[in-house]
C-alpha cells in the first residue's frame, strides 16, 4: 500500500556553518581499540552478496554500487559458496581463465575465480568479542588478506556473523594501506600510524 511522504524542509545553508568535533575525539580508535567496532555486522548491515553463475563484470559493478571490494557468493538457500574480491575480478585470474577455456572474458563466471568456502578461514565471534583492532590487523596482514570473515555458532548451525576489511580498518585508523601493500608485520603496521 502506498504511503504519501511529503519532503521535508531544505533551508539554505547559513553563512559560517561549520562542521562538528568528532565525538570520538577523547576516545580515538587506535590499536587497542574493541575489534567489534569495526567489525561489519550482518545482523545490523546486510552481506553484499552474488550468485556464482554471475559474471565477473557483473560482480565488479555491483561492487562499484554497493562500495565494496568483497562479495560473498551464495545460493538461493543462503549457504556460502565463497568469497570474491576486487583483486579476483580485476587481476590475472579471469583473464587467465579465459585464455584457459578459449572463451571471452565477458563470460568468465564468479565460480571460476571465487575463493570457495572450503578455503576460506575465518574468525570466531566469541574470539572477536574480547580482541583488539590491532589483533585484527595483525592476522590480516599475517595472511596477506584483505577480508576476513567473523563465524557465529548456533545450535542451528554456524553463520557468517560479519566481516573486517582491512581498507576500512585503515580509513578508521587514519592509515593508508593499499591492497599490495598489506604491512607483512605487526611492527610494520605500528611504524605506519606514527
Amino acid at each position: 500500500m502506498p504511503r504519501d511522504y511529503t519532503p521535508l524542509t531544505s533551508p539554505l545553508l547559513v553563512p559560517g556553518t561549520r562542521l562538528p568535533a568528532p565525538k570520538r575525539d577523547a576516545a580515538r580508535l587506535g590499536l587497542d581499540s574493541p575489534a567489534g567496532d569495526l567489525m561489519t555486522d550482518f545482523l545490523v548491515v546486510p552481506p553484499a552478496t552474488i550468485e556464482p553463475g554471475a559474471t565477473v563484470d557483473e560482480a565488479n559493478q555491483f561492487m562499484i554500487r554497493r562500495a565494496v571490494r568483497s562479495l560473498l557468493v551464495g545460493d538461493p538457500s543462503q549457504r556460502v559458496l565463497g568469497i570474491i574480491t576486487a583483486n579476483d575480478v580485476l587481476g590475472e585470474r579471469p583473464v587467465n581463465v579465459a585464455l584457459e577455456r578459449k572463451i571471452a572474458y565477458t563470460e568468465v563466471l564468479v565460480r571460476d575465480v571465487m575463493t570457495p568456502a572450503e578455503r576460506l578461514e575465518a574468525l570466531r565471534i566469541e574470539d572477536v568479542e574480547t580482541a583488539k583492532l590491532g589483533h585484527i590487523v595483525a592476522t590480516l596482514a599475517h595472511a596477506g588478506r584483505q577480508h576476513t570473515l567473523v563465524v557465529e555458532s548456533r545450535p542451528d548451525g554456524d553463520f557468517v556473523r560479519g566481516m573486517f576489511s582491512l581498507t576500512h580498518i585503515a580509513a578508521a585508523l587514519g592509515i593508508a594501506l593499499e591492497a599490495p601493500e598489506i604491512a607483512s608485520t605487526f611492527a610494520e603496521v605500528e611504524a605506519a600510524l606514527r
